[in-house]
């Protein structure tokens, strides 16, 4: 028999697999599951990007692209920031093409982050980011948003970093439209946080990649204001509905994607030679293929708000993403935790804890409405159902 050895790399051998996924496996064992647990959209890739990849199958295209990707594609991501957000890339030496958001967040913050080094992660937050900057030895600062309905403000970020002097800040992590909260900016907001951040000299990781889910207002992206200092991230999982095909972008200075590049290099050579293919026409004839799915999630997110507030949730209304992210609400379990699994075993309905977020999210929970109507409303039902029995109540 083999033994297991414990002389690992000591940051690895402390990361847990998160806490999304441990409770998402958890309580898919459970018969008549309603699951509201993971981010994925619930429509499939428009019909238009697979054909693409079929005809670059039957056209031999199985081989290695450069690192940075095929320049067709970065023509392509270039030009849909061009005319989605007025950001201007040059697709020669400030775009990469990277295996889905994720390794662009991983990839972003090895090139940036030094031992020692402390990054603003402002919480409740999607956990990805946090094992990554602990991987590279650098110190996640956890700053409260929820005092301010999750909203980030210059004010917080001057006094969060008055309050830890000994801290080497390197950069601060924006997600927006916000995973877990559904809350995101408009210009003014995004314009004040830009000055406050190149002031402290920061440099921004800016995940954007619920970009094309904004209800009410178009996405402004960071990068319009500090493009030198922001690296911005996005991907074609959330806008066409491409989790699976792993394809996502950093657009950085040309300094910057240099140095990104090389980490890329090792880590992954490149992304899949087919799924580029099918990214250049997601982006070109594909270019406003979020449009209905956004219209959707709209109605979705308008049917479970409404109900989840009347059930007593407080709520900071969602106006991106499609996420809800709800108080739970007085007289009932506010460990997250405890809640979720009480409701999964009774009402078979799969919701994630807050805590899965940041120990900033205990007390809450998040619902994902990328799910159809149908099965939306039979969500409801059951959360209804839990919430009006009074024996699920604190005694």
């Amino acid at each position: 028999m083999t033994l297991f050895r414990d002389d690992l790399n000591d940051t690895i051998s402390q990361i847990q697999v998160s806490t999304i996924r441990q409770f998402d496996e958890e309580v898919s064992a459970i018969p008549d599951m309603v699951k509201l647990t993971l981010g994925e959209p619930d429509f499939n890739t428009p019909q238009h990007v697979k054909d693409a990849a079929k005809d670059a199958i039957d056209n031999n295209f199985s081989h290695y692209t450069g690192m940075a990707g095929l320049l067709e594609l970065r023509q392509a991501a270039a030009n849909f920031q061009a005319q989605k957000y007025g950001l201007h890339y040059d697709a020669d030496d400030q775009v990469l093409v990277t295996v889905g958001a994720t390794e662009a967040i991983a990839t972003a913050l090895t090139t940036i982050c030094n031992p020692g080094d402390a990054i603003i992660v402002p919480s409740p937050i999607f956990p990805a980011y946090i094992p990554i900057i602990q991987e590279a030895r650098a110190t996640p600062l956890f700053m409260d948003t929820g005092v301010n309905d999750f909203v980030i403000t210059p004010e917080m970020v001057d006094n969060f970093i008055a309050a830890h002097p000994e801290a080497n800040f390197k950069g601060i992590i924006m997600n927006y439209p916000n995973n877990p909260t559904g809350v995101t900016y408009v210009e003014d907001e995004i314009k004040a946080l830009a000055a406050c951040f190149k002031r402290h000299n920061l440099w921004v990781v800016s995940d954007e990649v619920y970009s094309e889910l904004t209800y009410g207002s178009t996405h402004v992206s960071i990068a319009k204001f500090i493009p030198d200092e922001t690296i911005l991230i996005n991907g074609l999982s959330k806008s066409h509905a491409m989790t699976g095909w792993r394809i996502g972008f950093l657009f950085a200075s040309k300094e910057m994607t240099a140095q990104m590049k090389k980490v890329h290099q090792y880590y992954v050579t490149a992304a899949t030679t087919i799924a580029q293919k099918a990214g250049i026409e997601a982006l070109t004839n594909g270019i406003d293929d979020a449009i209905p799915m956004r219209e959707e999630y709209q109605k979705r997110r308008d049917f479970v708000y409404a109900t989840m507030e009347k059930l007593g949730f407080k709520i900071a209304r969602p106006t991106g993403a499609f996420y809800i992210f709800g108080k739970i609400p007085a007289g009932f379990e506010q460990n997250s935790m405890a809640f979720c699994k009480d409701l999964a075993r009774k009402n078979q309905l799969a919701i994630i804890p807050g805590t899965g977020f940041g120990e900033q999210g205990e007390g809450y929970v998040r619902l994902s409405y990328a799910a159809s109507m149908e099965k939306l409303q039979k969500a409801m039902d059951r959360l209804t159902a839990y919430i009006e029995n009074p024996d699920n109540k604190r005694g």
